[in-house]
């Protein structure tokens, strides 16, 4: 038996207007000056950048993708708010506000609400759509990210020519650099096809193999047969999961005997008390932010798994003294910095007024989520390493 490791707003109209090259200049110019001059003063980290996007270029591309977002797009995003004020454990208050077939409609909202999420996010550092552990306290966010993304690959032993599952696949980012790093052949699920479509075309001018799906992880059985592939692991995506009983025991029979499973993602911590109103304004604030409908616990992820044939290897947080905070922090306070230049831009009428709404959003709760993890009460940096078992 493997040994187990512990350680503790809404109104928008749609410009008619072409984009501007001049306008948006003066965001890329704030995005290069303001945030980059602070990475000039962070040591460099050791890792593998052969699959890392060109920022710019991203910048760019996501922008334009913003700025000519119909209104329809927009209120649907909006709305998609309205599944992270409910949780998979209550089933009737599901039904009460989606209707009886609110499993689809989790999924219609989950659609439009990455489909624009992914491209704010990548006018930042996290187009990776995801905050990582703490692993470096010197190091950017995105090498944290590659430092973190590394580690997957050791923890789950990937070699040249394995076949591995990626849920939750986003664009495609992670993905290529495990492949790179580690040689090994990654298949992504995910339920947004825009980003399906980025992850392909990202593929194809890096010159990977890897392939992706669009499929809903909630819909099972997986579209794979038993013992499929050598090795699983997921960011930050099981947020979004009905049952984890299920969904696991699905990934232990598409695994082969004594293949790997990482997990990395959202849960409450011991010290969370949901009759604490303090606690509970903090979860209620935060969940939206983060995309949990979901509030599970390190134990009940341990106890699915093991429920599903894993054998735990390893279960604890993957930051540094347990505290994502820092890279939270680094995070919000730069598109807090963004959002006031493109409200000033909006204001002015350089941007289109449906870019107000859209960032006020994206930039609500971003210091409950520094206070919830200072706290210690939640993290997005909970790791598992399981096995399942080679006989």
């Amino acid at each position: 038996m493997a040994s187990t490791v512990r350680v503790d707003p809404h109104g928008s109209a749609r410009s008619s207007e072409t984009l501007d090259e001049k306008d948006a200049s003066l965001l890329q110019a704030h995005n290069s000056k303001g945030w980059r001059s602070k990475r000039l003063h962070k040591q460099a980290v050791q890792v593998d950048r052969t699959a890392s996007t060109k920022r710019s270029t991203t910048f760019w591309t996501s922008f334009k993708y913003l700025y000519n977002l119909s209104e329809r797009e927009v209120d649907a995003f909006m709305d998609s708010y309205v599944i992270y004020n409910l949780d998979w454990a209550n089933e009737s208050e599901m039904v009460a506000a989606l209707g009886p077939n609110y499993q689809q409609r989790v999924g219609s909202c989950l659609k439009a609400y990455y489909g624009v999420l992914n491209h704010l996010c990548a006018l930042g550092d996290v187009e990776k759509m995801y905050i990582p552990p703490l692993m470096d306290k010197k190091a950017t966010v995105l090498d944290n990210q590659l430092l973190y993304e590394e580690s997957i690959a050791q923890h789950i032993a990937l070699k040249p020519g394995d076949r591995v599952l990626d849920i939750g696949c986003g664009r495609g980012r992670v993905a290529a650099h495990i492949a790179r790093v580690s040689g090994a052949h990654v298949t992504g699920l995910n339920i947004d096809p825009n980003q399906i479509e980025q992850a392909r075309t990202f593929t194809a001018e890096q010159n990977l193999s890897n392939s992706f799906r669009e499929w809903d992880q909630n819909d099972l059985p997986l579209p794979f047969e038993d013992g499929h592939f050598d090795a699983f692991y997921e960011i930050q995506a099981l947020s979004m999961c009905k049952d984890h009983g299920k969904l696991f025991k699905e990934i232990f029979r598409v695994l082969k005997p004594g293949a790997r499973f990482s997990l990395l993602d959202w849960v409450s911590l011991e010290a969370y008390d949901p009759g604490n109103p303090e606690h509970a304004d903090l979860m209620r604030r935060v969940k939206p932010l983060i995309g949990a409908i979901g509030t599970p616990t390190p134990a009940g992820l341990d106890a699915a798994l093991k429920d599903a044939g894993f054998e735990i290897v390893r279960s604890d947080n993957a930051s540094i003294d347990g505290l994502q905070a820092p890279l939270i922090d680094q995070v919000d306070i730069y598109f807090r910095t963004l959002r006031q230049a493109i409200l000033g831009l909006v204001k002015l009428r350089m941007l289109p007024r449906h870019f107000k709404p859209l960032i006020d959003r994206l930039c609500l709760d971003g210091q409950a989520f520094v206070k919830m993890d200072q706290m210690r009460l939640a993290t997005t940096s909970y790791r598992i390493v399981a096995m399942k078992p080679a006989a």
